[in-house]
């Protein structure tokens, strides 16, 4: 097979791909606008906005979203101050049992959170936490943490020490080196560490929904729930509707950020 026709092979593969990701929003797209939205992607028959206008309401999503955002933006800016705190001493000093913590904080990192929630549900109840949005915001903010030490320590692995020592040499402190040296070189990588601790916080539906058992604090990714009906009577249309209007914050987040700090995560120019 020639270079060109492995070319061709190759594109056409990454396009059936893509268009295995693509049906899904597909249907979000058609269904959401379609006055009788069937489960499959089609051109609507009945163009409709009031699929949006039935859920557009304090209740159905406006108070779901905001209890997601306190959630999930509450988690990532404790995830990030956290990591940082840990991340700095494991990046900057030869600890003794530092080898052995990455490890631990590496196996963290792929423990399933349904293996941990029972314990984590009786320590709830102890501590009398069971429908508190501050718990539930820690927990969630504990889950991500160990991602966020390996990412932000990466990150300020690629911050040169020269730049701290100079700072110490005029009387800089470790915290206001850390502070006026190595966050400012840093901040890009802290806003994806922060992106990704809200995405997960965000998409996160089983923590919240054991943890929190008032329907007036549960977030958007809980509400998604409350569209499947008893004897299987979903409301597709409102459904399509409200996941869109769930997706958006987080595409709105990811755009500003790009727009803000795209190509920025650079240290050129630093050392002189």
């Amino acid at each position: 097979m020639s270079r060109r026709a492995s070319s061709k092979l190759v594109g056409a593969l990454l396009c059936g791909i893509a268009l295995l990701f693509a049906a899904p929003l597909l249907w979000l797209l058609t269904a959401a606008f379609d006055a009788e939205a069937p489960l499959a992607a089609a051109v609507p028959g009945r163009f409709t906005l009031d699929n949006f206008g039935q859920v557009l309401n304090w209740e159905t999503s406006i108070r779901p979203l905001w209890n997601g955002l306190l959630l999930s933006g509450g988690a990532a800016m404790i995830s990030v101050l956290a990591a940082v705190l840990c991340a700095y001493p494991l990046s900057r000093y030869r600890l003794r049992f530092r080898r052995p913590f990455l490890y631990t904080v590496l196996f963290a990192t792929g423990l399933p959170i349904t293996a941990v929630m029972v314990p984590v549900y009786s320590m709830f109840v102890r501590f009398d936490l069971v429908d508190s949005m501050l718990g539930t915001t820690l927990f969630l903010a504990a889950t991500s943490l160990p991602v966020a030490i390996w990412m932000t320590k990466n990150f300020m692995d690629g911050v040169p020490i020269s730049l701290e020592e100079a700072a110490w040499v005029d009387g800089a402190s470790a915290l206001q080196a850390l502070r006026s040296v190595v966050l400012p070189l840093i901040v890009p990588g802290l806003s994806v560490v922060g992106i990704f601790t809200f995405i997960n916080a965000w998409g996160n539906f089983f923590v919240p929904f054991v943890l929190l058992l008032d329907p007036a604090k549960q977030p958007a990714a809980v509400g998604v729930f409350a569209f499947f009906g008893q004897g299987g009577l979903i409301a597709y249309g409102q459904l399509a509707a409200y996941s869109i209007l769930y997706t958006a914050p987080v595409i709105a987040l990811y755009l500003m950020v790009s727009r803000s700090l795209g190509g920025a995560f650079t240290l050129t120019g630093a050392i002189k």
